[in-house]
């Protein structure tokens, strides 16, 4: 159909593809894998480097920014991406994406100084936001819903991978070449993706013309900025109570009316305000905020638990994450299978939630005399429950809604996880720092001379008495993070239960009017 603004090509994937190129779909399907590890790892692998890369380039007051500059690019662009694979196609789009996030990469390696390496960093984000956002609605393209499952299952495992691998590969490369090299190593795992994507994805072209919501854009772009701004600074180079952070919280709520009013009048939306009539978008957004709140704001301490109270190394405390990796991957690949199979979505989330309350209790239960075994197995249980909810969720929001919004609205249900991640950040952190403060306040002796941070190398320099009262101190600081985790998950417990089963559909393509009914169609995505 022929609109009234500039001329677009469209890109779709072959007819055939879902009945006569499963091999294709497979090759596919390991690209795209490839992906979604770089783009989950970069956010694990520098956190081990960050010391060393301040030694060499400095800008200890800067440190935050390393991490904030990608997350800030990679938040604001999503949603974007997502339109923009609507509109022009996903193929074109993911790989301009890999490309200007491999231009990032290699312009970090290369970074002189710290402010070269946050504005490389800030680059690499802005490539990043499209590569998990385009792939997972790629997959929407290629794959029917009945069939989706076990495949989203395995992005599942690839997160869990990537959580653990993450931190034992920054600290290997540390140790063994340089911190460069956590930003070289994405080079050739980019460069093949690129090439089978490429080769082996194709697409016709379909002439549509297309009117770009650029004001939409750029209100959503200064919204999340600030949102992530606020919560990533907030409590720390920000005062909470200080103008710059009440000035950031104003313009969050200007940002959003002003967002609510262009999207209502613009002909092609960047995140339609239709889908939020969607019952099944609207509840699955609701939880992937609440797990990403609980989930990002709690786990973070797990290191913290393991390095300080048991006294662990960092490799090691990255090993005895592997459970939780373990189990993530067991049931992620597990509830993908088994949803192809009976085509029902529903139970799954529910029950996640559920053990991911139960876990969440657990750890809040770990003192300085529980066991390493003890954690593992409490890490196992969190997650067995993250396997059955995270991908499922994109699979849900996936099989309601129209195809022509499939980016969007998958990348909308990822944007509200990556926000609630970002406030658990910082609300977790003010809940231990507080907590940390309270507890050294009671049980250390006045004067007692304490390092500035939390460094498991400053803890263990301590003499014997502060030492144990210090790690006693930490210990039980991490009770009321991991209590208010689970209050906060049993939440996303509760909200599941309002979660539609809207029968898988066994094409790829929902037809026109489908967006809020989730009714089933057997028009495929290869059918233009």
């Amino acid at each position: 159909m022929i609109g009234r603004t500039g001329v677009s090509v469209r890109e779709m994937p072959e007819s055939g593809a879902t009945n006569t190129g499963q091999p294709r779909i497979r090759v596919i399907f390991g690209a795209l894998m490839l992906v979604i590890l770089l783009a989950s790892l970069d956010q694990t692998i520098v956190s081990t480097a960050l010391p060393t890369i301040v030694g060499e380039l400095g800008g200890l007051q800067h440190l935050s920014w390393v991490v904030t500059a990608y997350l800030l690019a990679s938040t604001v662009t999503g949603p974007i991406y997502g339109k923009l694979g609507d509109l022009y196609g996903r193929k074109v789009v993911l790989q301009t994406a890999i490309v200007i996030f491999l231009i990032g990469s290699a312009l970090c390696g290369i970074a002189q100084g710290m402010t070269e390496l946050i504005a490389f960093r800030a680059l690499q984000g802005l490539g990043a936001g499209g590569l998990m956002v385009t792939t997972i609605a790629v997959v929407g393209d290629v794959v029917p819903p009945a069939d989706r499952g076990r495949y989203q299952g395995l992005f599942g495992g690839v997160f869990g991978v990537s959580t653990v691998i993450g931190p034992l590969l920054g600290g290997f490369f540390v140790d063994n070449l340089s911190w460069r090299w956590i930003f070289y190593v994405n080079l050739p795992l980019g460069v093949l993706a690129l090439f089978v994507i490429g080769a082996v994805f194709h697409s016709r072209a379909e002439h549509v013309r297309h009117a770009i919501d650029y004001l939409g854009a750029l209100t959503l772009a200064i919204g999340l900025s600030c949102i992530v701004l606020f919560t990533s600074l907030g409590g720390t180079t920000l005062a909470w109570g200080s103008p710059r952070s009440v000035a950031l919280v104003v313009i969050v709520v200007a940002m959003l009316v002003a967002f609510l009013f262009v999207e209502s009048r613009a002909k092609e939306p960047i995140l339609p305000l239709a889908l939020f009539r969607n019952r099944v978008f609207v509840v699955t957004s609701a939880v992937g905020f609440i797990i990403g709140l609980a989930l990002f704001g709690s786990v973070t301490y797990l290191p913290v638990f393991l390095q300080i109270v048991k006294g662990k190394s960092p490799t090691s405390s990255g090993l005895q994450l592997t459970p939780m990796m373990g189990g993530l991957l067991i049931t992620s690949i597990f509830a993908g299978r088994t949803i192809s199979r009976i085509g029902r979505y529903r139970p799954f989330p529910i029950v996640g939630t559920g053990v991911m309350t139960v876990a969440m209790v657990l750890l809040a239960r770990l003192t300085v005399h529980s066991s390493s075994l003890t954690a593992s197995i409490d890490m196992l249980i969190l997650g067995l429950g993250l396997g059955m909810v995270m991908q499922v969720l994109v699979l849900a929001v996936q099989n309601a809604v129209e195809f022509r919004v499939m980016g969007v609205a998958t990348s909308g249900s990822i944007l509200f996880r990556q926000v609630g991640g970002s406030i658990g950040l910082a609300v977790f952190g003010a809940i231990f720092a507080n907590s940390l403060h309270s507890k050294l306040a009671a049980q250390l002796p006045a004067g007692a001379s304490l390092p500035k941070t939390v460094s498991p190398a400053a803890v263990r320099k301590l003499p014997p008495a502060l030492h144990d009262a210090y790690v006693r101190a930490v210990a039980s600081s991490l009770h009321p993070v991991f209590i208010v985790a689970s209050a906060i998950a049993v939440t996303a417990f509760l909200l599941t239960w309002l979660l539609r089963d809207v029968p898988l559909r066994k094409s790829s393509r929902a037809t026109a009017g489908q967006e809020l009914t989730g009714a089933a169609s057997e028009e495929t995505s290869l059918q233009t």
